[in-house]
């Protein structure tokens, strides 16, 4: 399986924190060297493990923000 890379290019926000110190946070990452996403997903207090997440494109984070904005 090949190596994942990335680098935290901006942290967002923390959406949720668990009970064992896991963050759900918004950050936009570059993953192996590309141009930078936005990423949803828990880290682990050390910021050394991630669980799954879902990463988005600028234009994919606009319709979904105006999304959420329409269904709140």
């Amino acid at each position: 399986m090949p190596e994942i890379s990335y680098k935290i290019i901006k942290k967002l926000g923390v959406l949720s924190e668990s009970k064992n110190g896991w963050k759900k946070e918004v950050n936009l990452i570059s993953w192996n060297d590309r141009s930078p996403k936005y990423d949803i997903r828990e880290w682990s207090p050390e910021g050394e493990k991630m669980g799954k997440g879902v990463t988005l494109s600028e234009e994919e984070m606009t319709i979904l923000k105006e999304i959420m904005n329409n269904e709140i």
